[in-house]
Parts: C-alpha cells; sequence; structure tokens
C-alpha cells in the first residue's frame, strides 16, 4: 500500500478506499483486497474524511469571499418574485447573475427543497450572489 499519488487532497488510496466503502465494503475486505492491514485502511479513511472536510471548509471561504450580495429570501415569498430581488441586488452590486428564472426554480426546489413548499418559501433561504453572477443557494 505504498501508492502516494495525489488527486487534489486526496491520495489514490484513499480514493480507493472512499469508493470502495461507498460500495458497502467494511474496512477487513477492503484490506484484503489492497493487500494490507485494517489499521492501514481506518487510517486511510479518516485522513480521507478529514482532507474533505478542510476541502469543504475551503471552498465554502472561498465562496464567502466571491459574494457581493446576498438575498434572503423571507416565508411567504412566491417563487415568481425571486428572480426580480436577485436582479435587483445583483444590479446594486454590480454584477450581471448567469442564471435565467427556470433554473432558480429548480435549483431552489432541489438545493433548499425543505424551505420551498408548492411555490411559496416555508423558511428563509439565502442566497449568495458571486462576483462572476454565479448564484448560491443556501438554506438558513
Amino acid at each position: 500500500m505504498v501508492m502516494r499519488e495525489k488527486s487534489g487532497y486526496l491520495t489514490k488510496v484513499q480514493l480507493e478506499v472512499l469508493r470502495l466503502r461507498m460500495r458497502g465494503l467494511k474496512q477487513e475486505e477492503i484490506a484484503n483486497k489492497l493487500g494490507t492491514t485494517r489499521q492501514n485502511i481506518s487510517l486511510a479513511e479518516r485522513r480521507a474524511k478529514s482532507n474533505l472536510k478542510k476541502a469543504e471548509e475551503t471552498m465554502v471561504a472561498y465562496r464567502k469571499l466571491r459574494t457581493v450580495a446576498t438575498v434572503t429570501l423571507p416565508p411567504s415569498t412566491h417563487l415568481v418574485d425571486v428572480p426580480r430581488m436577485l436582479i435587483d441586488a445583483a444590479d446594486l452590486a454590480g454584477v450581471r447573475i448567469s442564471i435565467d428564472f427556470s433554473l432558480v426554480y429548480k435549483e431552489l426546489k432541489h438545493d433548499a427543497k425543505d424551505s420551498v413548499s408548492g411555490t411559496r418559501i416555508t423558511k428563509p433561504v439565502r442566497v449568495d450572489i458571486l462576483n462572476d453572477g454565479e448564484v448560491h443557494i443556501e438554506p438558513s
């Protein structure tokens, strides 16, 4: 188990361990398959998860750096009103958003599914507008 090449924050071994774990294999089964010990597999999995957490935290921090406007969609907001709210906030920030109504609707229904019922917002939803016009939807 001496493969040390990396792919981003993860080694090839870490990626392989995660892949096999997602397939339902136990650490002992993975160890047998890769010719190592269960302890080595446990360590590789623990380090992989730690590296993934760091990568996620890094991406969140980077997105915050890129955020030029934030819109909070309050409960009872009709989805039809959301694009105008985003366009107005983007205009104030001097950014042109790169998303259309159907995509906003789809992303709200997907990314904030617990905050949307029918055509209304039921729980607050935060929408970040990034400096390149991207829109990031996050339930509050």
